[in-house]
């Protein structure tokens, strides 16, 4: 029987990046339960980095994530992992109030926000409608992320630190026998002394058979789709378009357009699959403010954002369950702030000293743990 330190369920962002800074201490096996790792929300990421969306917990955890995609410690990936793409907030003039509170919250994590004067919000991105914008904010030193790139790059380090990957290999039981897991999978058995519950959509069903309370966790889908951009106009430097009312946001692609509704429709676990009738509202809302006439959608996806009620990432020890530490909940926010999570939990796992800037930001497991979720017993 293989038998390792820590088990790391779920191969995706969350447990690939985890499985990297744990197998810096200990020795690691990631599991995987479909055919490749990434298949779920990790492969229909938006590929964002911004400080300035999300709770204050989330934007905190982004800023702590920063120096890592744009400074990787050496030979962690062969590409850039990061590319400068502006985020701009725009509002309707009944939407002025609401964007004036957006800003003035923004300004509390990331200082170097810029008004804009609508006219110039149209001419940064023309397809936009001069009677639809009445107000604008731009983030400038927001980012693309090569949300492949990170992923493969977390992947290869954490084999190159002697972890072992595991795909088809679905968890079937869990018991905890003489303070180690025995852990039976589609792909064999094998045993751990820690099991980490990177499960995503499906991390409370994982714990349920480890015997653990669940927290909570609430799967909504999102929907995306791209569209043609409009002949003759030079998009690549767009920055993405954000509606302060979270109604639709759209960003350059590979020379066309992502379109997002911004929907959150609650979903159980699943591999998640576009509903027509998102697409046709997210296609309403972007001719509204747009001049943009779609005549095709020619890709479109969906995928889970999973939350818990306070919207803040779960990491920390079960705290009932021996030997089973959490890392779920990420909710849109997991690709962002996945080295911040990562770092922190391998330094949970190891019962070691949180690095100084967790505790100059206010991350502790007391924060971010499974306790706050849960009813006493």
């Amino acid at each position: 029987m293989l038998t390792t330190d820590v088990a790391v369920v779920g191969g995706g962002m969350a447990g690939a990046s985890a499985g990297f800074e744990i197998s810096a201490r200990h020795r690691v096996v990631l599991l995987e339960r479909e055919a490749f790792c990434g298949y779920h929300s990790t492969g229909r990421s938006a590929a964002s980095f911004t400080e300035n969306y999300g709770n204050a917990v989330i934007r905190r955890l982004a800023r702590a994530s920063r120096a890592f995609f744009e400074h990787p410690p050496p030979g962690f990936a062969e590409v850039p992992l990061v590319a400068p793409r502006g985020i701009m907030t725009i509002g309707r003039a009944d939407q002025l109030a609401a964007l004036a509170h957006a800003f003035e919250r923004g300004r509390a994590s990331v200082p170097d926000l810029v008004e804009m004067d609508p006219a110039d919000a149209v001419a940064r991105v023309p397809i936009l409608r001069s009677d639809y914008v009445a107000g604008a904010f731009l983030e400038p030193r927001s980012l693309d992320i090569d949300v492949h790139a990170v992923h493969q790059a977390f992947l290869k380090g954490l084999r190159e630190r002697g972890g072992t990957l595991l795909t088809d290999a679905e968890v079937l039981a869990l018991e905890r026998r003489h303070g180690r897991w025995r852990i039976e999978t589609r792909a064999g058995s094998l045993e751990a002394a820690i099991l980490v519950d990177t499960a995503g959509a499906w991390a409370d069903e994982l714990a349920a058979l480890a015997g653990a309370r669940p927290i909570g966790l609430m799967p909504k889908r999102r929907t995306a789709f791209l569209v043609d951009a409009p002949s003759g106009l030079a998009v690549a430097s767009w920055p993405l378009v954000d509606d302060v009312g979270e109604a639709f946001y759209f960003k350059p692609d590979a020379g066309r357009l992502l379109v997002s509704p911004s929907d959150a429709s609650a979903s159980p676990p699943t591999d998640a699959q576009p509903e027509e009738l998102d697409v046709a509202i997210g296609l309403e809302r972007i001719e509204r403010a747009t001049t943009l006439e779609v005549k095709r959608v020619s890709h479109k996806w969906a995928g889970l954002r999973s939350f818990v009620s306070d919207g803040s990432p779960v990491a920390g020890w079960d705290g009932e369950i021996d030997g089973l530490y959490w890392l779920a909940a990420q909710g849109g926010y997991g690709i962002k702030t996945a080295p911040a999570l990562a770092r922190l939990s391998a330094a949970l796992i190891a019962h070691e000293v949180l690095p100084p800037d967790f505790a100059e930001a206010d991350l502790s497991e007391a924060v971010l743990g499974p306790a706050r979720c849960r009813a006493p017993r």
